[in-house]
């Protein structure tokens, strides 16, 4: 009586269990042929899409990082005066100061970095550089040239010189010039993922020349140019002001903001297998699918001659 109370109550499934049949045959025969190229069809067209369908093999990558600037304090300032031809001219290369003589007017500069979020890496440089003028000078435009220490720690170590290029013309005199922007980062290639790279860690200009071409903007510029990773000062919003009273000095402000910057790089190895064996499974899973209930339908139809191995049931 409780047996047939138990089976009138009832029931559902709890758990299930898979009747496998196993199909065997000789290696030698059209059953193991059919087998080989199923699984070849299997797992090389999933490669061989993702591959094709572009990104599998992947070149660069990119992560986010705030770079260490430091303003080195380097600078290279030349202002064009109303007369034709006339110009002035400072630096902190003294050598430059030497090569300009006449034209050298020294300007009182202040300069200060700060960190406005309190992360502990500077955010912005403010310089300002007020150039004294006599009574029957005045500024028509100006070149300054300020160097920096750049440097990257996330991925590889990188660190080089860089410099920031401000320029500005105009065809009335002015009193003030002040400019907002920020120094960003410019790569024609990417960065490593690892190691210590210092390639462009050497001065942009060389403060021992004697040379008067050493300090032309035009080769500093071409040699600059020809380095892969690079700083520049795009994107700046330049204020002139006229109206310079005659006593007064011609100030120049550049405020210069330290960006979170996008990085180029190269993946390593494992980070290439990675991307790449995560594109092939997705692919593969579905290929997997397709001929497993290919293969279900060829040998339960009994379409090639096989031996089934079926599997004892034990009575309970």
């Amino acid at each position: 009586m409780q047996d047939l109370g138990f089976y009138a109550m009832a029931v559902f499934e709890v758990y299930s269990i898979p009747i496998v049949n196993r199909y065997k045959t000789s290696i030698c025969s059209k059953a193991a042929l059919y087998i080989l190229c199923s699984l070849v069809l299997t797992f090389i067209p999933p490669l061989l899409i993702a591959y094709r369908s572009q990104g599998f093999w992947m070149t660069t990558n990119t992560y986010e990082e705030q770079p260490s600037v430091r303003f080195k304090k380097q600078v290279l300032l030349i202002v064009d005066t109303q007369q034709p031809g006339e110009f002035l001219a400072w630096s902190t290369y003294s050598n430059f100061n030497n090569i300009v003589q006449d034209n050298l007017r020294i300007p009182l500069v202040t300069s200060i970095e700060t960190d406005t979020n309190g992360d502990g890496i500077l955010d912005q440089l403010n310089f300002t550089a007020q150039v004294p003028l006599s009574t029957s000078e005045d500024v028509t435009s100006l070149q300054l040239l300020l160097f920096f220490d750049y440097r990257l720690f996330r991925m590889s170590t990188f660190q080089m010189e860089s410099l920031a290029y401000i320029r500005h013309s105009s065809v009335s005199t002015g009193s003030s010039f002040t400019s907002f922007g920020e120094l960003k980062l410019h790569q024609k290639t990417p960065l490593r993922h690892r190691g210590v790279d210092v390639r462009y860690n050497t001065s942009i200009v060389d403060s021992a020349s004697l040379s008067a071409s050493t300090y032309d903007l035009t080769n500093i510029f071409r040699s600059y140019n020809q380095r892969n990773i690079t700083t520049i000062f795009p994107n700046n919003y330049p204020v002139w002001k006229s109206g310079r009273g005659a006593t007064q000095p011609f100030t120049i402000q550049v405020i210069i903001d330290y960006p979170t910057e996008t990085i180029i790089y190269q993946p390593g190895f494992w980070e290439l297998i990675k991307w790449g064996w995560v594109q092939y499974v997705t692919i593969l899973l579905l290929f997997l699918w397709v001929f497993r209930e290919i293969n279900t339908v060829v040998f339960s139809s009994k379409m090639f001659k096989t031996v089934i191995d079926r599997p004892k049931l034990k009575q309970h």
